[in-house]
């Protein structure tokens, strides 16, 4: 199965689950079953594990790698946006600890062949699941008007040169279909301005991001989640997030902070006639980041941001 790369920030995601060996955790990104393989091995024979993720490939190599655990433990092809029907289907009232680490998978990046990777010349696809009838990146880049794919970028990539690369993109579509993540990827450098100094990263990397996000509806899926994540927790269970950009940490930032407020009265009122009360408190005020070390060693953590709650 290859060599697997540590799990991003993973004890500090163990410590924040406040784990119990007999509890019943979700691992709802699976991928290759970094963080849930680290969580099974701190459960006894009576613990559960459930790992949800919408990729097939990724779903079949972590089914492989949870086979040393002693704990129970079932995988599922599911979206983690589904969590409370998946539970309803397992007549599981309520779950100790939920982790989304919401990254790309080194198995994505480099092995899927789905041109997730500006390195790499592969097919523009960026489904997780391939399986699925939804857009693929290339429907979106040889179909969206100028405007469409500016705003598309400029939302989601929050690219600076969303107008130049809009621009390029149909201009080159005209002559050829843009087919692979290659073919994107030199398009963006081409419009690029050249940086001054150290280059801190791709100048694709941004266009790649928006499309995923576009693709795979990630935010619509986020904000499914989050909707219905409290009610799933049991009182004290724990809700673990790691995002990659601000777009997915400014929503789950956001809805931990409405969870712990409870109250939406507005300021002036002398007293609450909402009566709404808090679902959920922060674990950690700050959220954590990686430290230099795990970052020498896994540069794809650099951009990791971990928050977790409570369930009250």
């Amino acid at each position: 199965m290859g060599r697997f790369h540590q799990p991003v920030l993973l004890e500090e995601v163990l410590d924040a689950l406040a784990l119990k060996p007999r509890g019943v955790y979700v691992d709802g990104t699976l991928g290759t079953g970094g963080h849930a393989l680290a969580i099974g091995n701190r459960l006894d024979r009576d613990g559960l594990l459930i790992g949800l993720d919408v990729d097939e490939e990724a779903v079949e190599v972590a089914t492989r790698r949870l086979e040393t655990l002693q704990c129970k433990w079932r995988v599922f092809k599911k979206s983690y946006a589904d969590i409370d029907a998946l539970l309803d289907s397992l007549n599981i009232a309520g779950v100790d600890g939920i982790v989304l680490d919401l990254g790309m998978s080194s198995f994505q990046l480099d092995q899927s062949g789905r041109g997730f990777s500006f390195s790499r010349d592969e097919p523009l696809d960026m489904r997780m699941d391939p399986s699925s009838s939804s857009p693929t990146a290339a429907d979106l880049v040889n179909s969206l008007s100028e405007k469409e794919l500016e705003d598309l970028l400029r939302h989601y990539g929050e690219e600076r040169y969303a107008r130049r690369i809009s621009k390029k993109i149909v201009e080159s579509r005209y002559k050829a279909p843009i087919r692979t993540s290659s073919q994107l990827a030199s398009l963006v450098r081409a419009v690029y301005p050249q940086p001054r100094g150290p280059v801190p990263r791709h100048p694709a990397t941004r266009t790649f991001q928006a499309l995923r996000i576009a693709v795979n509806r990630e935010l619509e899926n986020l904000e499914s989640f989050l909707e219905r994540a409290p009610d799933v927790l049991k009182q004290g269970g724990r809700l673990v997030i790691l995002t990659y950009h601000s777009l997915e940490d400014r929503v789950v930032k956001q809805r931990f902070a409405s969870w712990e407020k409870g109250c939406t009265c507005p300021p002036d009122f002398p007293q609450c006639v909402c009566g709404k009360r808090p679902l959920m408190k922060r674990v950690f005020k700050k959220a954590k980041r990686p430290d230099k070390k795990e970052v020498i060693s896994n540069p794809r953590a650099r951009s990791a941001i971990l928050r977790a709650a409570e369930r009250v």
